[in-house]
């Protein structure tokens, strides 16, 4: 599936597995944060190999997996619907509060219009879920040059100008 990452259009080698699909012998990929918790044990090879990401939601108790975000390669994060916006908002925790460096990754139902308020939240790569013109999507990740508010990506203007 081709997702943006990093501005850049590309091919996806992750894989969305249901909770009641067994792990892959090879390739990446992710599982619920409710497997995760429920199978930590058993799924940490995978982990420690790089090959596991975890999907999260506005549901999901980040302070449950606070612990395992160094071991995880990839971070999902569920947009479920166009009008739920809790994803910003575990976006931010996750770069700022947990310090999570890895790929974060925003999934499901949201708009070209929204990835560059998503990449000042901490996202870095974009995985839409319905057809979209990907290229026309990465462009707008560049329409404004200057933001005035603090993001992930940057401190506020006052903190970024000289004199």
């Amino acid at each position: 599936m081709p997702i943006i990452k990093h501005g850049h259009i590309e091919e996806s080698s992750w894989v969305h597995l249901a909770d009641e699909d067994a792990l892959p012998e090879q390739g990446a990929c992710t599982v619920s944060a409710e497997r995760w918790l429920s199978a930590r044990e058993e799924l940490s090879e995978a982990a420690k190999a790089g090959r596991l990401g975890l999907r999260v939601s506005g549901d999901t108790d980040l302070e449950a997996i606070a612990g395992d975000l160094a071991s995880l390669a990839l971070v999902a994060v569920a947009f479920a619907s166009l009008a739920d916006g809790r994803g910003f908002s575990v976006a931010r925790l996750l770069r700022d509060a947990y310090g999570y460096k890895g790929e974060l990754r925003a999934y499901g139902n949201f708009l070209p219009d929204q990835l560059q308020f998503m990449t000042r939240c901490g996202f870095d790569s974009f995985e839409f879920t319905s057809e979209r013109d990907l290229e026309k999507a990465r462009a707008l990740l560049t329409e404004f040059s200057v933001s005035y508010q603090s993001g992930t990506d940057a401190p506020p203007l006052y903190r970024r100008q000289q004199g």
